[in-house]
């Protein structure tokens, strides 16, 4: 039976544990929190998981929620005008629906049953020593988190990282109290040019049902508000100062907020990075990273956790397939490329609407006011953004595609 030790007990860390586990593998994860400490700490991520990324759960029997948790059903998109109103307003639906579990919820949920399963953790703050004693006694460590030493094992990749600094300043705020949108329940986009970012949706925390702000500022800019920010209160405060000044009708939802929780909030910035997937150990030994650890994308397009759902299955399948051979540098290599094929796509996106929207999107953006053809197409393609790249992302393909819509 081989051996595979996965260090951090996150979406990508224990949901590939537990398919390797469900195949027959001998797994440790490592977590440097119990269920319970993960549980009663502060909220991590806002989470909103798509179809394809539900199905990976679902596949794994660790879809433990479905009847708790309320659906994410469509997408809603704002522009506003500049003057109190709206210059772009349009929803539509997805073809499954979304779901947000906090991982405060989920991962100790999670760590139970993978225990429950036959899975062995181990309670450690690992560090390069441990890894060495990993290595060792296993025939793969994957790094599926890491600060200090270990992160440094993973060298930045310049030629595929965008951006060396952070492009927004990141806050969430997990309330209840907020009115429900009309018609059917959705991620709630708005996008402020040269300002940042507001989305909001349902979710389920640990008190029950509720819903996420999130707020993407552009540094420097009103969003850029968070520093000095003490109390969870005035965290709340701040939350709700932003959408009365810039977003009046996500105000009109917001009239009888209360925080889930002191720690249901979050703010801090940090810069999109592509690193190099494999770390070599001072003895020689390798490991390999997954998931944010080798592609970390800003929130703005809601991929991190689908990204690290779609990286445990694509990294569970090039396992399996690998069988008994040798966990050789070729391998681990190979294995992030297959898993970069697709989350190549994700990056280049998520990167692109961080900067300006260029004219042709603005276009297509606008044009989906009266096209529920192109509100459909774009709402899908936060399950899979490969499709933008055939519409979206081109002017020229923009421009085919608006004339074939037109036509």
């Amino acid at each position: 039976m081989r051996k595979i030790t996965i260090v951090g007990a996150g979406q990508a860390g224990l949901q590939l544990a537990v398919g390797l586990l469900d195949q027959g593998y001998d797994v440790t994860v490592v977590t440097n929190r119990t269920g319970e400490q993960i549980r009663d700490g502060r909220v991590m991520s806002s989470q909103c998981m798509f179809g394809t990324s539900l199905a990976h759960e679902r596949n794994l029997g660790l879809n433990l929620w479905d009847e708790d948790c309320p659906p994410v059903e469509g997408i809603s998109f704002t522009v506003p005008d500049g003057a109190g109103g709206k210059a772009v307003s349009w929803a539509s639906r997805l073809d499954a629906a979304a779901r947000s579990v906090d991982q405060r919820v989920k991962m100790p949920a999670w760590l139970a049953e993978f225990e429950k399963r036959g899975g062995k953790t181990e309670l450690r703050e690992a560090d390069v020593d441990d890894l060495e004693s990993y290595a060792l006694e296993s025939d793969l460590v994957i790094i599926a988190a890491g600060k200090g030493e270990i992160a440094g094992l993973f060298e930045r990749d310049a030629e595929r990282s965008t951006y060396a600094a952070p492009q927004r300043a990141l806050a969430l705020t997990y309330v209840t109290g907020m009115t429900p949108r009309d018609e059917y329940s959705a991620v709630s986009f708005n996008l402020m040019p040269g300002i940042g970012e507001y989305f909001t949706f349902p979710a389920l925390t640990t008190t029950g049902p509720c819903d996420i702000m999130v707020f993407e500022g552009v540094p420097g800019g009103p969003l850029d508000c968070w520093a000095g920010v003490g109390s969870p209160e005035e965290h709340l405060e701040r939350s709700l100062e932003i959408v009365r000044t810039h977003l009046p009708w996500e105000a009109e939802r917001c009239r009888d907020l209360a925080l889930t929780d002191a720690n249901g909030i979050l703010a801090g910035r940090f810069p999109p990075t592509v690193r190099k997937p494999v770390g070599q150990l001072p003895s020689g030994a390798l490991v390999l990273g997954l998931a944010d650890v080798v592609v970390l994308n800003d929130p703005i397009t809601g991929q991190g956790s689908n990204n690290a759902s779609k990286c445990a299955a694509s990294y569970l399948a090039s396992i399996l397939e690998h069988g008994d051979r040798p966990y050789d540098r070729a391998f681990l290599q190979e294995t992030f490329e297959r898993y970069w094929d697709y989350a190549q796509y994700v990056a280049t996106w998520t990167n692109a609407m961080l900067g300006a929207p260029p004219e042709h999107v603005l276009k297509l953006l606008g044009a989906a006011n009266t096209s529920p053809r192109i509100a459909r197409r774009f709402t899908n393609g936060f399950d899979d953004p490969r499709d933008y790249f055939h519409w979206f992302m081109d002017p020229a393909a923009a421009e085919s595609y608006l004339a074939t819509i037109t036509a």
